[in-house]
């Protein structure tokens, strides 16, 4: 692989993604058959979403995951989705070792599971589910300057061919999300303030504006409507400083669900701009299937 992977950061909004995939699970359809495309398909994913979060970073290093149903209220149907996808112990030793490099402690527990903001992620980027999954759960309390570090130490994974995956939501305020119920309509308008934040977060990105990011909560428009609580936020922080300060975050895909829940995702890293020329160009993709047997 000559050119490192990009690390991603996709949202993964409602569970319903999983049933509704609206726009953004059209766009993952193409993303996970760009990244094979461009790159060959990952070794193995490390995967940081703001569902799997520990009062210190943890790694879990089973030799095999299930999708976790870590919500209610939803439409049913949701338990019946399966992800079965083979774990990654041995990478966990590497991160270990990346990390203590970095003064990072980790623990490593061999138990698995996948909570959905990833599963409902990996569905759409790689239905398959054949390519080994490390979930690490990252400290919800540290700044987003902290969670770049934490994805600096983890940036020579990338030419190694693992993808280090972030998870969670552009913007993320349940209040209004939900303010029409669980089964809102998709379709609705966007309110200003989530537009307004997702242009700050792409214009600040795009100009590397670092000081800028890391004190989003003070200086981005709406920070804490739209983020009443960092964690759906925090995981593009790993992905970002896996990536490194000196290449441009791309966004590769902006759009909204239910009127406030911003859909946006990134790649950042040296191998951004060519996954972007590749999803331009446009990959043949197949459609995901409603339930994966175990």
């Amino acid at each position: 692989m000559n050119t490192p992977l990009p690390s991603i950061f996709v949202s993964h909004g409602s569970p319903m993604i999983a049933l509704e995939p609206g726009a953004a699970g059209a766009f993952m359809q193409r993303l996970g058959p760009a990244i094979a495309a461009t790159f060959g398909r990952p070794k193995a994913i490390l995967a940081v979403s703001a569902h799997t979060a520990a009062r210190a970073p943890v790694l879990l290093a089973a030799d095999r995951h299930e999708a976790v149903y870590d919500f209610g209220g939803f439409d049913p149907k949701l338990s019946t989705l399966r992800y079965d996808a083979v774990g990654a112990p041995a990478l966990a030793d590497r991160v270990e070792a990346l990390l203590g490099g970095h003064a990072i402690a980790v623990h490593k527990l061999p138990q698995g599971g996948l909570d959905h903001g990833i599963w409902t992620a990996l569905r759409y980027l790689f239905p398959e589910a054949d390519i080994p999954v490390l979930p690490l759960a990252f400290v919800p309390s540290q700044s987003p300057a902290e969670q770049f570090a934490l994805g600096e130490a983890l940036a020579p994974l990338a030419a190694e061919g693992v993808l280090i995956l972030g998870t969670g939501s552009i913007t993320h305020n349940l209040r209004r999300v939900f303010a029409g119920g669980l089964r809102g309509k998709g379709d609705q308008p966007e309110i200003p303030e989530s537009a307004a934040f997702r242009g700050w977060m792409r214009d600040r990105s795009a100009a590397r504006d670092w000081e800028a990011l890391f004190a989003y909560r003070q200086r981005a428009p709406h920070a804490v409507d739209m983020h009443p609580t960092d964690e759906h936020l925090l995981p593009w922080y790993v992905a970002a400083g896996a990536g490194g300060r000196d290449t441009v975050p791309l966004r590769l895909h902006d759009s909204v669900t239910l009127g406030s829940l911003g859909m946006d995702a990134y790649a950042f890293g040296s191998g951004a701009a060519a996954l972007a020329a590749t999803l331009e160009r446009g990959t043949e993709v197949e459609p995901v299937r409603e339930s994966q047997p175990a």
